[in-house]
């Protein structure tokens, strides 16, 4: 039985959903948006994220009340070429294919999942009863997509079920309204459903904005570990998520456990997935000299 969510961060914490919740993603925001209040007729419900990392986490409640003011950025992390932002979602869903990780993202071993890619007309949206369903993307998301990977099983160790997510918001705005609003989840939701026979719960999280401790590699960042079952594989097994947000941009790995995995390999998994696609989101998006 997965224990109760334990929450502890230098500024606050998150949840990560599957492939079928929060893998796109799903992860707490450490701060306000550094833009303030967020702009007229605030997100629509869900945004994705990386809880079930398998894809992007949303809220089907709608937007969370403004979160409380935040330290902004003390400079621009990435010297952007505004040519180089998408705008619409043919641009967007090629920044995504630059950007999102392959199987050697993760180091070696790692392999595709079928399905491969999930449909980007569908996103995860975290219900009222904590459980992730498949909806059509908020309106400020111009473009989304979830990969899936797996370690395979050997010798006496269960598989790896990893996911990575890449979306595209309209704005920078809408993209800190959807780490913010996967804190928000979290706290609802103590234990969520990622599909039928999937649980996660007993989240340790820590968020962590650009200049905070050594995280220089993001404006706002949110971590997970927790605990994953489910009827195929059993459990409790280890479970982590990450997710980090840069301008109009936020990128998640997840990581599900199996028998004989142990919570160092799975977070050396996400955390390496996730470094390699902040590197290629800066190249894809920087000025060029």
């Amino acid at each position: 039985m997965l224990l109760p969510l334990l929450l502890a961060g230098c500024s606050g914490g998150g949840a990560e959903s599957d492939a079928q919740g929060k893998g796109s993603s799903g992860t707490p925001a450490s701060g306000s948006p550094a833009s303030g209040s967020p702009a007229s007729g605030s997100p629509a419900s869900g945004s994705p994220s990386g809880s079930a990392a398998d894809s992007p986490s949303g809220s089907a409640s709608g937007s969370p009340s403004a979160p409380s003011s935040g330290p902004a950025p003390s400079s621009a992390l990435v010297d952007a070429d505004p040519a180089r932002l998408p705008k619409n979602r043919s641009a967007a869903l090629a920044l995504i294919d630059k950007v999102i990780a392959e199987p050697d993202s993760f180091g070696p071993g790692v392999v595709k999942r079928s399905p491969y890619e999930s449909d980007p007309a569908t996103w995860p949206v975290l219900g009222a009863d904590c459980v992730w369903a498949q909806q059509k993307p908020a309106r400020n998301v111009l473009a989304t997509v979830t990969r899936n990977f797996e370690v395979p099983a050997a010798k006496g160790r269960g598989p790896v079920r990893l996911a990575a997510v890449v979306t595209v918001h309209r704005t920078r705005q809408d993209a800190e309204w959807e780490m913010a609003e996967s804190l928000e989840e979290t706290m609802r939701c103590p234990t969520q459903q990622l599909r039928q026979g999937e649980l996660i719960g007993s989240m340790i999280s820590a968020a962590l904005l650009q200049g905070e401790s050594t995280q220089n590699n993001s404006e706002d960042s949110l971590a997970e570990t927790g605990q994953f079952q489910s009827e195929e594989l059993g459990g409790p097994h280890p479970y982590a998520w990450q997710q980090a947000q840069t301008l109009q941009f936020t990128v998640a790995v997840t990581g599900k456990g199996a028998k004989g995995r142990t919570d160092k390999e799975l977070e050396d998994l996400v955390t390496q997935a996730q470094a390699a696609m902040l590197v290629r989101l800066e190249s894809a998006i920087e000025k060029q000299s």
